[in-house]
């Protein structure tokens, strides 16, 4: 795993494949994704809702309730990791598999303004449009990896490393403005 010499309120790390890939599953994928994306999607975009209000008018961030926002932002990385081909095993709902996603607990009352939740997502739209090219060039590099799985089995590194690198950084965006896990805005790097 990477050591982060100032570490960030959320890491993501995903193992590189050292087995060969299969051609077969990596053929047909935007197929066999679609009933866990639907899953991973509908119940991912009304949390945060949720947590923005309750920390607003409670001052509050649940244990439990941070505990399934991380379990559902895991598996919804999970899921991206399969449809970007940088994994080849179905997205599990309970194992971590070769995703590794943490995200620290806030103490909210010492680290979180009460009122910022409510705006966060609108001060993080300078990411939102660097992460829009940003995804476009990994949905370009996804389609070049996926030819090259097909013919030889393997993820070229390069491309690994810079689709990984784009997910860190959108971790990181969206634990800043939809897990409301921190107000240190998340920094324009994909390391």
């Amino acid at each position: 795993m990477t050591t982060y010499a100032a570490p960030y309120a959320a890491r993501l790390t995903v193992d590189y494949p050292t087995n060969e890939l299969s051609r077969l599953t990596t053929f047909f994928r935007l197929i066999w994704v679609i009933p866990i994306a639907i899953v991973s999607s509908v119940i991912a975009n009304t949390l945060w809702v949720a947590t923005a209000l309750m920390i607003a008018t409670r001052q509050r961030y649940p244990r439990w309730w941070f505990d399934f926002s991380l379990e559902m932002a895991r598996f919804t990385t999970r899921v991206g990791t399969y449809v970007t081909l940088l994994s080849d095993r179905y997205p599990s709902t309970v194992e971590e598999q070769s995703v590794h996603l943490e995200v620290d607990y806030p103490d909210v009352a010492r680290d979180l303004n009460r009122w910022l939740p409510l705006i966060k997502w609108l001060l993080a739209i300078p990411h939102y449009i660097i992460l829009a090219f940003l995804g476009i060039a990994a949905f370009v590099a996804v389609v070049i990896a996926w030819f090259a799985i097909l013919f030889t089995g393997r993820y070229p590194r390069s491309l690994f490393d810079f689709v990984v690198g784009v997910f860190r950084w959108s971790q990181r965006v969206n634990a800043y403005a939809f897990l409301l896990v921190t107000d240190k805005y998340p920094p324009f790097s994909l390391a």
